[in-house]
């Protein structure tokens, strides 16, 4: 079995990618800028790191070409990788947020639709795609990431009744407050809010996220598709 993972050098993605491959699939470890830390995820998982820009469909197109040379048709796709913008939103540039739909909505979609055609002959895969409570709920000074990730979620529900009939099943997942590279970015004091507002009273961990993919993913899932999984602690309840 193969999976891609896009954005899978850190974070979130590196915990699926090292969760997939336990559970027997060959994962291709998409990544755009940390090759270093791709390889040696590869390295460590026996895996196939592949670069890509996924704001740039020319490139998304080589990288599916490019995985499906080395490893076979993708049986499971997780559409991971994403980008954020932080700041009031009449302050956002337009160039910065058509680079942030580009990469966040266009590559999930483009990637999706590349992969799709292998799947559709052989009636068989499945899509999960990474959203996030923002895209729930909606979060102030994140207009445009929400924006996106509300996009995602409406996207993953639309194919999953499209493609049903077809053997291929549609979900997401949809991350809470989780310990990532970008909520790095965040000060102490506004983590900690965000642990005081979910109720389980902490902040989740990239594995949790690696663990309802895992679940997704399987046989125990099968009657599954078209449905948002919030992995949250309860926030937003």
């Amino acid at each position: 079995m193969v999976a891609l993972v896009t954005g899978a050098s850190g974070g979130i993605g590196a915990a699926i990618a090292k969760r997939l491959a336990a559970d027997g699939y060959t994962v291709a470890v998409h990544y755009c800028r940390g090759a270093e830390k791709a390889g040696r995820l590869a390295e460590e998982i026996g895996g196939y790191a592949v670069q890509a820009d996924l704001s740039d469909f020319r490139e998304i197109d080589r990288m599916i070409g490019e995985v499906e040379d080395a490893l076979g048709a993708v049986d499971l796709l997780v559409c991971n990788a994403g980008i954020s913008l932080t700041g009031l939103y009449q302050d956002i540039s337009d160039a910065d947020a058509m680079q942030l739909f580009a990469v966040n909505v266009g590559g999930v979609m483009h990637t999706t639709k590349k992969v799709l055609p292998m799947m559709l002959r052989r009636h068989s895969g499945t899509i999960l795609t990474i959203a996030s409570i923002w895209g729930e709920v909606g979060a102030a000074c994140e207009v445009h990431y929400s924006a996106s990730k509300a996009a995602v979620i409406g996207f993953t529900k639309a194919l999953a009744k499209e493609v049903g009939l077809s053997g291929i099943r549609v979900n997401c997942i949809s991350p809470g407050a989780i310990e990532t590279p970008m909520n790095a970015l965040h000060s102490e004091e506004t983590m900690a809010a965000l642990a005081e507002e979910t109720p389980l009273g902490v902040i989740g961990k990239p594995e949790d996220i690696a663990d309802a993919v895992s679940f997704l993913a399987s046989e125990r899932a099968k009657f599954i598709t078209g449905q948002v999984l919030s992995v949250n602690g309860g926030f937003g309840i």
